[in-house]
């Protein structure tokens, strides 16, 4: 940190002139200690110090400095823990401050600028910008950032995960920006990239994604990983994060995912593309790029398949899961294992290579995506379940029904009605009953549920028996006895006053008699 000029020759004046002490001068003047005596230091003015005052821990000085050079990393509590077996008494705050002095600091380390040839290399990385509200669900918002070293052009696109599937279209999306692809791709160890490193004596293995190998296998680029804890190997994406966040991202409003990548795209074009190449601040980052843009291998003519694929179980109902959210699929299908194969915009469910339903993919969670067709399909497929368990009753309990919806058929008549008589006849009647109605129905080639009741009837007079009585009227009987709305008689009191109101003032003489 830089000091005002007018600052050091105060302080100075207030050492030499008027002998403050640094504590005074710093407390006064309201700056760090350090700041006094980095003054007095560089003026090369004697600082007034007093005796140190002897310290507890004097006697244990050299005991924790040769622990800390062999051990440096102990902790001040193992530490306190240690001199305290060793007589020392003071406090454990106190020790901790002590600790922070004595304990040695790593060498700092000078690093080279790192150089790519133009269409070298590119370095890739995600980005974690906080979260979307989507429905019920809670997204997070992940930033795939791809840098050519060269000329650091950046590409940057957003999702709504970090999955494979996203980071593999991130790829394919910034090559076609490109218009070409680097020779090396640059990650650190993300999942993405770098499945296992095995360390053995002789040397490190490393295992990659075989996703990102199949990528790489495409478009004959070569993935390689930074070493582990050595971020600085991968400065450029990480500075373009970090540019991103403050001159991109940083107060920016959009109202969907769409928006934001359009936004994003306008911008890497724009301002991220016009700002100064640090290699020649005469050139623009666009015209690095266009100059390394040569420099890139060809993009094959065939594109790289995308799309997540998993495996999905479909239980008793018609649906699949994916994502937290149900996809409908048809009936046919359940308690089966499909496959779903899913992008930003559709969710495909295949069976084999047969594809069963399509649907526009849903971002929030614990959805419901149907389509009416399946549900429809569905409903249909009950309801004639229902009569196939109708006649399947009937058939137990009287098995003549068979011959008379056999003979109903060939006629042409409406079975589902006539089964439903015939099942409103088992409920009301008994199953002996209806056997012999029928039998005596069929004999007289009367198939129909009319003759069927006629001949319950006539058996039941016959052997002079009460009509059996429901206890539980059926519901489309029950709805028949609806209450009758009784009429106002009183209209038909006021009928002779109508017809008083018609007769005459003066009413005709009767009729004389022949006598008169």
């Amino acid at each position: 940190m830089t000091v005002a000029p007018d600052l050091v020759a105060q302080i100075l004046r207030l050492h030499a002139v008027e002998k403050w002490r640094v504590g005074t001068i710093a407390r006064q003047l309201h700056v760090h200690r350090d700041v006094v005596r980095r003054v007095l230091a560089g003026n090369c003015a004697p600082v007034h110090t007093s005796a140190l005052r002897p310290s507890r821990i004097d006697a244990y000085r050299p005991f924790l400095l040769a622990t800390l050079t062999k051990f440096p990393t102990l902790t001040a509590a193992r530490l306190h823990a240690m001199v305290s077996e060793r007589g020392y008494v003071g406090s454990t705050s106190h020790f901790r401050a002590l600790v922070a002095g004595l304990r040695p600091r790593p060498v700092a380390e000078a690093y080279l600028r790192l150089r790519t040839l133009p269409g070298e290399q590119a370095q890739v990385d995600w980005a974690h910008l906080g979260h979307l509200q989507i429905g019920r669900a809670r997204r997070p918002l992940m930033a795939f950032v791809m840098v050519l070293s060269h000329s650091r052009m950046i590409f940057l696109r957003f999702f709504l995960d970090a999955r494979m599937d996203s980071f593999l279209r991130g790829h394919v999306e910034a090559f076609i920006a490109f218009n070409g692809c680097p020779r090396v791709a640059l990650y650190d160890n993300l999942k993405s990239a770098v499945l296992e490193r095995v360390d053995h004596v002789s040397g490190s293995s490393i295992r990659f994604n075989p996703q990102l190998l199949a990528l790489a296998a495409h478009y004959r680029f070569e993935p390689r990983p930074v070493a582990v804890a050595r971020g600085n190997e991968k400065g450029r994406v990480e500075r373009a994060i970090r540019y991103i966040r403050d001159s991109f991202f940083a107060g920016r409003s959009f109202t969907d995912l769409a928006d934001l990548n359009a936004q994003a795209r306008l911008w890497c074009l724009g301002l991220a593309a016009d700002r100064r190449w640090p290699e020649d601040g005469a050139l623009s980052v666009r015209q690095a790029f266009e100059a390394e843009g040569r420099s890139l291998m060809t993009l094959p003519e065939t594109a790289f398949a995308l799309g997540e694929r998993v495996a999905a179980n479909v239980g008793k109902t018609p649906y699949v899961r994916f994502d937290t959210n149900d996809y409908s699929v048809p009936h046919t299908h359940v308690r089966r294992t499909l496959t779903v194969l899913a992008d930003e915009q559709w969710v495909r469910v295949l069976d084999g290579a047969t594809e069963l339903a399509r649907h526009r993919r849903c971002w929030d969670s614990h959805a419901q995506i149907e389509d009416d067709a399946h549900l429809q399909r569905l409903v249909d497929a009950k309801r004639a379940g229902r009569a196939h368990r109708a006649c399947d009753r009937l058939g137990v309990a009287a098995p003549a029904s068979a011959e008379l919806l056999k003979r109903a058929g060939a006629r042409g008549e409406n079975l589902g009605s006539i089964t439903a008589a015939l099942m409103r006849l088992l409920e009301r009647w008994g199953a002996a009953a209806l056997q012999a109605a029928i039998t005596e129905a069929l004999a007289r080639d009367a198939a129909h549920p009319n003759a069927v009741r006629s001949e319950l009837e006539r058996a039941r007079a016959a052997n002079g028996e009460p009509p059996p009585v429901a206890l539980v009227l059926p519901e489309h009987v029950a709805k028949r006895d609806a209450p009758v709305r009784t009429h106002d008689l009183r209209s038909y009191d006021r009928q002779p006053e109508r017809q008083h109101e018609q007769e005459p003032d003066h009413p005709q003489d009767p009729p004389e008699s022949p006598d008169e």
